[in-house]
């Protein structure tokens, strides 16, 4: 008896073996013959268990990830190394298929590969992107772009003209506007319907989004600052998006990526309160999606990170509001990384298993 109650506490811990809880539900799951409508996926750029676990400690022991029911781990090699980069992570999520490190919605042969942005958009269903990098970095651009080299960002802004994405918000104004072709993509997506606002014009916490119209809004000309420099945006995006795209999308659903960009900027530069500042950033937007989906009970999220970043550690002599860190690299590191998922299929998401399973998944539970 006690072997067995053992096993459903580390089974519940590790990967959503829970026992049932409110009438037999267990909070943030449903029938497993039921599907989303929407699909919320999330994911923290260098977001390995210790960026999770110092966030966690950080913020009097609570994260708003302890409301996902099941977790899972996923193996985020790349095809030509075990240790990848976003590029290559994210075109796994974004395509399906391993890819070499800097490849950016192309396989491993420079083929391009259809993602489940651009297959929900030929499905008809609303589609956005919000990062806290430039909207043209590795990892939302493996979403909507299809380039042999990750920091190709001219090639990679002119890739989002060749889709209908309803919604974008990030950095990398610049990139559309100061171009060595002389175009001006933002002039070009006026003319496509866009309704195309920028930080200089508007404070993005006052803007207003109108369902009617795409919107694409730029929130720097190059990065974004970092959270500590005031930048704010994130979780309040995060709400107004999902609205957003729920009125575009409400015949057929919606596709929604969210990128909390500079938790991996934070490893990079082996700056533990950096890291704690991003992470705790991206949990508050991830409240505000659970919130929704909590409400909706339509809408499948699902939150996991590329890669680790930093080798990140906490060492002996931490407390609760007083972590003692260290890191091995100031690159990435092979580790499994957590996947957590909350809503309708989200029992899918337990287990171990390859990053590209994550695309799988998706395509699957929308029914593509």
């Amino acid at each position: 008896m006690k072997k067995s109650i053992l096993f459903l506490a580390i089974c519940s811990l590790f990967f959503g073996c829970e026992a049932p809880s409110n009438n037999g539900q267990i909070p943030g799951t449903h029938s497993s013959s039921t599907k989303p409508k929407n699909i919320i996926l999330m994911i923290g750029d260098g977001m390995g268990v210790t960026q999770v676990s110092a966030g966690l400690y950080s913020n009097g022991n609570k994260l708003n990830l302890e409301r996902f029911p099941y977790v899972g781990l996923h193996k985020s090699y790349s095809s030509d190394d075990l240790v990848t980069d976003s590029a290559a992570g994210a075109t796994a999520f974004s395509c399906g298929v391993k890819t070499y490190n800097g490849a950016v919605g192309v396989d491993s042969d420079t083929v391009a590969v259809k993602t489940i942005l651009e297959i929900a958009e030929e499905k008809g269903l609303a589609t956005g992107m919000v990062a806290t990098s430039t909207i043209t970095h590795a990892t939302p651009a493996s979403f909507i772009c299809h380039q042999n080299k990750r920091k190709q960002h001219q090639k990679n802004a002119a890739d989002f003209l060749k889709t209908e994405i309803d919604l974008f918000v990030g950095g990398g104004k610049d990139h559309f506007e100061k171009r060595e072709d002389g175009r001006n993509l933002s002039n070009e997506l006026k003319k496509k319907g866009y309704v195309v606002s920028d930080f200089f014009q508007t404070p993005i916490n006052d803007l207003k989004m109108d369902p009617a119209k795409p919107l694409a809004f730029y929130t720097a000309n190059t990065n974004p600052v970092t959270v500590a420099e005031g930048r704010d945006y994130l979780p309040g995006i995060a709400k107004k998006s999902v609205e957003f795209l729920n009125v575009r999308g409400k015949e057929k659903g919606f596709f929604l990526m969210i990128e909390g960009s500079q938790i991996d900027w934070g490893g990079h530069a082996n700056e533990s309160d950096y890291i704690i500042t991003e992470m705790l950033d991206f949990d508050k937007a991830i409240g505000h999606v659970v919130d929704f989906a909590e409400k909706d009970g339509e809408t499948l999220v699902i939150v996991t990170a590329d890669h680790e970043t930093g080798g990140y550690a906490i060492n002996k002599g931490s407390k609760l509001d007083s972590l003692k860190t260290s890191f091995t690299t100031d690159y990435h590191t092979a580790d499994l990384i957590p996947v957590f998922a909350y809503g309708p299929g989200s029992e899918n998401f337990s287990g171990i298993y390859e990053n590209t399973a994550i695309f799988d998944k998706m395509k699957a539970l929308y029914g593509f």
